[in-house]
């Protein structure tokens, strides 16, 4: 497997309940990825750990309420506090054209049309219309909306972001 063969997914962030529940944050706005029968890789700084499968997900507030096989208590379910969920790569339903997924930008360079860099893609923000990317060049951040109207082209084999700024994001 290569190193993208699994792609983080969420984060485990806390236990609901006594029977081994777990919550987590998702890094997409789909439900889809947390399928019953589908199986999910734990890593934790990056090493894989164990895999599962998922016996239900349920949205819950701000987070998914998740089920795996073979976690049926707190204790078990606490062990896995702060670890990534991940899938295979090729488990990934295909997107249309001009969609990615977020484990694709992030890490991308940010450049404007006139190729003045901006920084690196160090964080995607749901907003409910659009995403934002969080683009850092050392402690400078600028937040870029994710629509069609500012960013131009995204290259992946190159790991560019060309943006069009809007008037007032300029520095």
């Amino acid at each position: 497997m290569g190193e993208d063969a699994h792609i983080p997914i969420g984060k485990i962030v806390g236990t609901h309940g006594i029977k081994g529940h777990l919550k987590v944050i998702s890094y997409g706005d789909s439900m889809d990825l947390f399928a019953p029968c589908q199986e999910l890789a734990v890593s934790r700084g990056g090493e894989v750990l164990a895999a599962f499968r998922i016996a239900f997900a349920r949205p819950h507030k701000r987070v998914i309420r998740l089920g795996l096989d073979g976690i049926d208590s707190i204790e078990a379910a606490e062990a896995w506090i702060g670890c990534q969920l991940c899938i295979d790569n090729a488990s990934l339903p295909p997107l249309e054209e001009g969609s990615y997924y977020w484990h694709q930008i992030m890490g991308l360079e940010a450049f404007t049309l006139d190729d003045r860099r901006l920084g690196r893609v160090e964080a995607i923000l749901p907003t409910g219309s659009n995403d934002v990317y969080a683009v850092r060049d050392g402690r400078k951040e600028l937040l870029i909306p994710a629509i069609d109207s500012v960013v131009v082209d995204i290259d992946l084999e190159q790991k560019i972001l060309r943006v069009d700024l809007p008037e007032g994001l300029e520095d």
